[in-house]
């Protein structure tokens, strides 16, 4: 019932609105690019390398293509599943640290926050990577709870061989499941997937429970996750000769942790102090509205620090301590990141959502009131299927590559070829694509009218003012459409015509 709800939940206004630039479209047609070579090892977009990201959340799209077909929905719905599955995790995990009630809190508040609402609904790796590290994380959770009768009991022969047994399968499944996660999500996003190795770190020496280590098996861990991420990683860089480990790790990750990408962060040293608080006052819209709570929550764990306490649901106790570290973990690695978007800090939503609810139910129960939860929980899913079902219809119309599209589709022809002049946007190539072979050729305005005197048929989208100087008197039979928008990544209102010739 979760599940569905949940997928049926993050679908809602996805096949409404269209796809945002710059990633949405990227991610879409890089997907479509594979089915269209064969090819799903390296990723191409605008038969370019896309090196950008590892292939998971392409296959994932590509095998919601097979299902839906081509379009803006088909991209998305992998997300809703993810994010779906986040919460059947959560939920699971919640059940077994804090009882059913505490499950189904925690799923909530993760399924219901701003971040989620917004990114469960993208057609973008980032739902697949918080799927697998929060499983990750739940796995090193039970690992270290999942002790040998050895060191459970101060005697050791209490335990049946039995038990003792099954202790043994459920650490191998753990185990298993711990590294394979690591795995998936790297191949999701990249290196951010293995945080949980630095939380389970932060466990083991916060409960000093040594024994751990060996439940762990790290280096032969370590090697099943590395021989999961080779039957893709090897292949891809023998094809990229390379570029998919410079470019993927050496730029989209390295040169992010240190220097400002396309603009999302900070672009000298004062301005890099200036914004260290960054995610810990973004997180009250990003988790809102259970970021209501959070000034609450700080408080009773402080207090509960402060006076010693040492019962399940308060400070010291080991699994407050898990939580707390994988959520600082996270929020410390992006705080130190130069490069910042508000949702970098997704992954640690899941822990954040476990920690408030168990919190927020044993702290209702204690203080013997009746809980806000519903309420808030009922107002904002109303809130928010709201906004899913009115906003895309409306906002649809400011989107000038897909209103483009819309207007000239029925004269576009599969043989065509396509070029723009000063809006290159990846939503052209994802949209116009669909209805012909070719791919965009990026043009600067001195070449735009030698690329419309060849003989075959073609057509380009440039700026209305740059049209009517460039094409005032053109030959009969060419066709203008005209459009208003808005350019999202450059923050502007754009005027933009296609100028078709059909033969």
């Amino acid at each position: 019932m979760l599940f569905f709800a949940c997928v049926l939940f993050h679908i809602l206004g996805t096949w409404a609105l269209p796809l945002i630039d710059r990633d949405e479209p990227r991610f879409a047609e890089a997907s479509r690019e594979m089915i269209q070579r064969g090819d799903y090892v390296v990723p191409y977009f605008n038969d370019q390398l896309r090196l950008d990201k590892p292939p998971l959340t392409y296959w994932a799209q590509v095998a919601s293509y097979r299902i839906f077909g081509e379009n803006d929905f088909a991209a998305r719905f992998p997300s809703a599943i993810a994010a779906a599955l986040t919460a059947i995790s959560v939920f699971a995990w919640g059940r077994g640290i804090g009882g059913g009630k505490v499950g189904w809190w925690a799923a909530i508040i993760f399924t219901l926050s701003l971040q989620t609402f917004v990114h469960a609904k993208a057609a973008v790796a980032d739902m697949w990577v918080v799927l697998f590290i929060t499983i990750a994380h739940w796995a090193g959770y039970e690992l270290i709870e999942h002790r040998t009768p050895n060191t459970q009991s101060s005697t050791p022969n209490s335990e049946t061989p039995g038990q003792t047994s099954n202790i043994k399968h459920q650490t191998s499944i753990w185990w298993f499941t711990f590294y394979l996660s690591l795995a998936l999500g790297f191949l999701a996003k990249g290196p951010i997937a293995w945080t949980p190795l630095l939380t389970v770190g932060a466990a083991i020496i916060y409960t000093r429970d040594w024994h751990a280590v060996r439940r762990f098996k790290f280096i032969g861990g370590s090697l099943l996750t590395l021989v999961v991420i080779a039957l893709w990683g090897v292949p891809a860089l023998i094809q990229t000769h390379g570029e998919f480990f410079t470019v993927g790790i050496g730029r989209h990750v390295v040169a992010r942790s240190f220097m400002t990408l396309e603009g999302h962060g900070a672009g000298s040293v004062g301005m890099y102090v200036l914004l260290l608080p960054f995610y810990f006052v973004t997180v009250f819209v990003s988790f809102f509205p259970w970021s209501i709570k959070l000034p609450w929550l700080a408080r009773r764990l402080w207090r509960n620090r402060k006076a010693g306490v040492d019962v399940p649901g308060y400070n010291r106790d080991p699994i407050n301590a898990y939580l707390i570290a994988g959520i600082a973990v996270i929020f410390i690695i992006f705080t130190l990141v130069s490069t910042k978007l508000p949702h970098y800090t997704l992954p640690a939503f899941p822990l954040l959502g476990l920690l408030l609810a168990r919190h927020w139910h044993d702290g209702s129960a204690v203080e013997g009131r009746r809980s806000r939860f519903t309420t808030i929980a009922v107002a904002t899913a109303c809130l928010l299927i709201t906004l899913a079902i009115a906003v895309p219809p409306v906002v649809a119309r400011f989107f000038p590559a897909y209103q483009l599209f819309q207007a000239s589709r029925a004269s576009l022809q599969p043989n065509m070829q396509f070029a723009a002049v000063e809006f290159q946007e990846p939503s052209l190539v994802w949209y116009f694509r669909s209805q012909v072979q070719g791919f965009l050729t990026p043009l600067n305005k001195r070449r735009a009218a030698e690329f419309m005197s060849a003989s075959d048929p073609r057509f380009i989208v440039l700026p209305t003012a740059l049209a009517g100087e460039l094409f005032a008197n053109p030959p009969a039979g060419w066709r203008f459409f005209a459009v208003s928008g808005f350019n999202i990544p450059k923050g502007k209102r754009v005027d933009l015509t296609l100028v078709l010739k059909a033969e």
